[in-house]
């Protein structure tokens, strides 16, 4: 009997798909169990990876841990245990930078079984009950929001994936300098921005991640919509939540511009302590397979990496085009760094965003904390 142990964040879209394939991948290799727990999505995006592969054979894991692993012996290289000829039709069939995003220091450290980013969320009852469009640009977004009718998930990781968001759209790409995120002009027209249209939000939205945000919107009237959360498909399906979310891209600037949201998504991961490698690896190939994806992943709640499961019709049919009405912005999203030393940087940056948008730290103060942070890790990584 072989034995694995797997670790995956708590949601639908996270853990029911694991159970699901794990179930069927024994049921086609007898004498295999391999057994999914669950962690918080905080702790998805900043658990010690290396805790976790004591523990753990397989791990779901978010891409900047794709440094890390580079430089520590955490995780088996895939790339080197998988056929060439997988590898690429993940590479070919990516859902923007999502296969690429495991990818560094020579090696494929995770695949692609899962593919977010923030996107726009909406009920479009109450949108038209109250005589509202979806907004095009970020004056709109405002006029909505002091209607009361927007809202935006604004915990500490939110607040710092719509910073760099902000920073892109005002014509920067953040963290492509050692020496600081952006420009001092673009940092803090970026956090005054942010904080301005959180000041229209309700106060609840600081204390919210976007599941929070889907499940308000999904199971209440007291708000019309998102406009940047992660993307759970889960929420455009028929008898998910109370009532039935649509989903599209993001606002654009005025000149037009579409917004780059700041990818997200998960990958399955090996140890390098896995007691059964080769079971770990005919597992991860049957789930990110493309049949699998559009299939029972699919089926079981799960947000599939692959790019034929997001183009695939009977798919969409299923999610009111969740996949189809957001793929060009997935396809646009932005890479996070991924050198070493960055986990660190965002964990402590996303405390000095919340502080700030919570009135303790001055737009000033932030940026050069956060400047400070950034210059640190890129030192230590």
């Amino acid at each position: 009997m072989s034995e694995l142990r797997g670790i995956t964040w708590n949601h639908s879209r996270g853990f029911v798909p694991m159970v699901a394939t794990a179930q069927r991948f024994a049921e086609l290799n007898p004498g295999t169990n391999i057994h999914w727990e669950k962690r918080s999505l905080q702790q998805f995006a900043d658990w010690p990876i290396q805790k976790l592969a004591e523990v753990y054979d397989l791990i779901v894991i978010d891409h900047p841990f794709a440094g890390y692993a580079a430089a520590h012996d955490v995780l088996l290289p895939l790339d080197a245990l998988l056929p060439a000829a997988f590898i690429d039709d993940q590479a070919s069939h990516s859902v923007g930078a999502s296969h690429a995003s495991y990818s560094y220091g020579g090696h494929q450290w995770a695949l692609a079984i899962d593919a977010a980013t923030p996107v726009c969320g909406y009920r479009e009852d109450l949108l038209e009950q109250a005589g509202a469009t979806l907004p095009r640009t970020w004056e709109q977004l405002e006029n909505l929001a002091d209607r009361g009718l927007v809202t935006i998930p604004a915990i500490g990781i939110d607040s710092l994936m719509n910073f760099y968001m902000l920073c892109d759209a005002l014509g920067e790409e953040p963290c492509s300098a050692d020496g600081a995120i952006v420009s001092p002009a673009i940092g803090l027209r970026a956090l005054e921005m942010l904080a301005s249209l959180v000041r229209r939000c309700d106060p609840g939205c600081l204390d919210r991640s976007p599941i929070a945000v889907w499940n308000l919107l999904s199971s209440s009237s007291s708000v019309a919509l998102c406009p940047f959360a992660y993307g759970y498909s889960n929420y455009a399906r028929p008898g998910y939540g109370d009532h039935v979310l649509q989903f599209g891209p993001l606002i654009g600037t005025s000149e037009g511009k579409p917004f780059r949201s700041t990818l997200g998504g998960a990958g399955l991961a090996i140890s390098s302590r896995c007691k059964d490698t080769e079971t770990a690896i005919r597992y991860c190939e049957f789930v990110a397979s493309p049949n699998c994806q559009r299939t029972l992943y699919f089926d079981s709640g799960g947000q599939p990496g692959h790019r034929g499961a997001w183009i695939d019709t009977e798919v969409n049919r299923r999610c009111g085009n969740f996949f189809k009405n957001t793929l060009q912005t997935l396809d646009q999203a932005w890479l996070r760094p991924r050198y070493s030393g960055y986990l660190h940087f965002q964990d402590e940056a996303s405390i000095v965003v919340h502080s700030f948008l919570r009135g303790s730290k001055t737009a000033e103060q932030a940026l050069v904390e956060m400047n400070r942070l950034y210059t640190s890790s890129r030192s230590h990584s």
